[in-house]
């Protein structure tokens, strides 16, 4: 079949990039292969030093009438890439694609159907993991249908695999894009800003249509910054969870506790015996932290009535004659 026949439709595909000579070229292949093929893809290069803008440039005349747009910045890593491609995107609706990762021929097609049928703001999906010892089916849309409030499961878990993601351009500004301020988890923390609004509606949908490649060493490195991350992100939309399943301090201590057995756990499979004794060693200081910042009014007034009840019994003996007085005894 003829690439340049298939369908299209308004979509800005959002790809950030690094170092991503070796996988670019799989990558734009997977979007040039789609059933439904998007209008544009941006490339946002994050300060590569090897020949990915090279590969970008010898795969251009293979796109097949879908407009290949690349831009650059200094390398301020992926949160701060994805934004710089956000602000050349045309589209009403983007997807993102991560450079090493690749979709499914009918990904967009079927996200698409599935937004149109639901009336979702949001969708995403499964996806496979491939990894030296083999691909694993990983499931998202199970944590989604599960949940009795799938916000709350998506603050749990994290479920929403960036490179599966497709979203109305508009949420992802009122969100305020991703904040590459946090050290880690600025997609995670973008998802949460979009689904926690009262007025989204999203949807995770059971079809592997991604196949994510696990970069060996990836799933253990930064683990101190995805932990640091991890507690801000937290902290931030804890007040989305007013009013939901669960509760505010039980949900956000449940998070707490979770943020620590992944950093905890990432550091053992690192052999980092020491540095995972610490971080299930900081979990309780966490945990008063967070009742601290959620609580830090309440906690204060129990304090200041806790020591005035205190004072009033220890001198009830002055005390007692005033109120009789003023007729409150």
């Amino acid at each position: 079949m003829n690439t340049t026949s298939k369908s299209s439709a308004d979509v800005s595909v959002i790809v950030p990039a690094y170092r991503a000579e070796a996988t670019i070229a799989r990558m734009l292949a997977s979007i040039t292969t789609q059933t439904i093929r998007p209008h544009e893809v941006i490339i946002a290069d994050d300060g590569s030093d090897d020949g990915t803008l090279a590969a970008i440039e010898a795969y251009r005349e293979h796109m097949g009438g879908i407009e290949l747009k690349v831009v650059s910045q200094e390398n301020l890593g992926a949160g701060a890439a994805r934004n710089l491609a956000l602000g050349e995107a045309t589209s009403d609706i983007v997807a993102f694609l991560d450079a090493d990762d690749e979709w499914m021929p009918n990904k967009l097609e079927r996200s698409l159907a599935v937004m149109a049928e639901t009336g979702a703001d949001l969708v995403s999906h499964d996806y496979v993991a491939v990894a030296d010892s083999g691909e694993q089916v990983m499931s998202c849309a199970r944590h989604f249908k599960a949940a009795r409030d799938p916000f709350v499961s998506q603050y749990l878990r994290g479920y929403i695999a960036a490179s599966g993601v497709v979203v109305k351009r508009d949420r992802v500004s009122q969100a305020g894009n991703f904040d590459d301020g946090i050290p880690a988890g600025q997609d995670f923390d973008l998802w949460l800003a979009i689904t926690g609004r009262p007025d989204v509606r999203f949807h995770i949908f059971d079809e592997a249509l991604m196949r994510y490649h696990v970069i060996p060493g990836s799933i253990t490195s930064r683990i101190d910054e995805r932990l640091r991350g991890g507690m801000k992100i937290l902290l931030r939309h804890a007040p989305s969870l007013k009013g939901r399943p669960g509760g505010v301090l039980p949900t956000t201590l449940a998070r707490v506790v979770i943020v620590h057995m992944q950093a905890t756990s990432a550091h053992f499979a690192a052999e980092h015996s020491l540095a995972a004794l610490r971080s299930l060693a900081l979990m309780p200081l966490s945990i008063l932290g967070v009742v601290g910042v959620l609580y830090r009014r309440p906690l204060l007034w129990s304090w200041v009535i806790g020591m005035t009840g205190l004072y009033g019994f220890q001198f009830r003996g002055y005390i007692d004659p005033i109120l009789k007085v003023v007729g409150l005894r």
